[in-house]
C-alpha cells in the first residue's frame, strides 16, 4: 500500500509527502530524519491521509496536494473537497 500524507507543524503550515509504510515515514520526520522542511517545523500529527495501491499514482496525488493553497489544504483535511 501506498500513502499520500500532510503532517500539521505547531506552526499551523503543513507539509505533504507519499510513502509506502506511513507509521515508519512519520516516525522519521518525528527523528529529524525526514525532509529537510520537517526538521525546522516541528510537527503535531499526521493531519490526512489517503491510500493508494500503485506507487505513481500516490506520486501524482501528492504533487496535485502539492498545489493547493494552504486554504484548499484545510478543507481537505476537514473533509470538505
Amino acid at each position: 500500500m501506498n500513502y499520500v500524507y500532510i503532517l500539521e507543524c505547531e506552526d499551523g503550515s503543513y507539509y505533504t509527502g507519499w510513502t509506502n509504510d506511513l507509521n515508519r515515514r512519520f516516525a522519521m520526520h518525528c527523528k529529524g530524519k525526514g525532509a529537510k522542511y520537517t526538521r525546522t517545523h516541528h510537527l503535531l500529527r499526521i493531519a490526512y491521509f489517503e491510500e493508494f495501491e500503485d506507487r505513481i499514482q500516490a506520486m501524482k496525488r501528492e504533487y496535485e496536494i502539492k498545489q493547493l493553497s494552504h486554504l484548499q489544504k484545510e478543507n481537505l483535511i476537514k473533509g470538505n473537497k
